[in-house]
């Protein structure tokens, strides 16, 4: 055999080395993070809960999910542990860390138009007027229409018989 055809199989099996080593670093790195767990940390589940750290046993966690409520978890469940700083941003709300300058963004968009305050806005009056009321609309001798025996209808009238 030559060189040329072993040359795919080869690449092949380089690329699938490479990439179960990388999965394998992955796998380490979680287990290592899970395992470094400490009481009283933050952490993560793999399904979106945020809960504090309050045992660790061998395969198992106790988070308290709420204060006085307790729940035990698998290991494997941790999906990250946080830092204090990003538990505390997240659960509570705390940002010590704004913007060099102080902005704040606000929760609605009205900041945002470029229109200030003292602007007066026009507003559209949507009440009904009278006055339009009592005079017939310019094409009222339009809507009339005659049929083929010359008895005229109104729009909406059906020529069913």
């Amino acid at each position: 055999m030559d060189i040329l055809t072993l040359l795919p199989f080869i690449v092949l099996i380089g690329a699938m080395f490479l990439m179960t080593r990388s999965a394998k670093k992955k796998q380490a790195a979680a287990a290592q993070m899970r395992n470094d767990m400490q009481p009283g940390t933050g952490v993560r589940t793999i399904g979106g809960m945020y809960a504090t750290v309050k045992e660790v046993h061998d395969d198992t966690v106790l988070l308290e999910v709420a204060p006085g409520v307790h729940a035990i978890y698998a290991k494997n469940s941790i999906g990250a542990v946080l830092d204090d700083a990003e538990y505390n941003r997240i659960v509570h709300g705390d940002d010590q860390e704004l913007d060099a300058d102080g902005t704040v963004v606000p929760d609605d968009a009205s900041s945002l138009t470029g229109e200030s305050d003292d602007v007066e806005v026009a507003k559209i009056d949507l009440a009904k007027d009278d006055a339009a009321d009592d005079a017939e609309p310019e094409d009222a001798a339009a809507k009339d229409v005659k049929d083929a025996k010359g008895e005229s209808k109104t729009d909406g009238e059906a020529d069913s018989k």
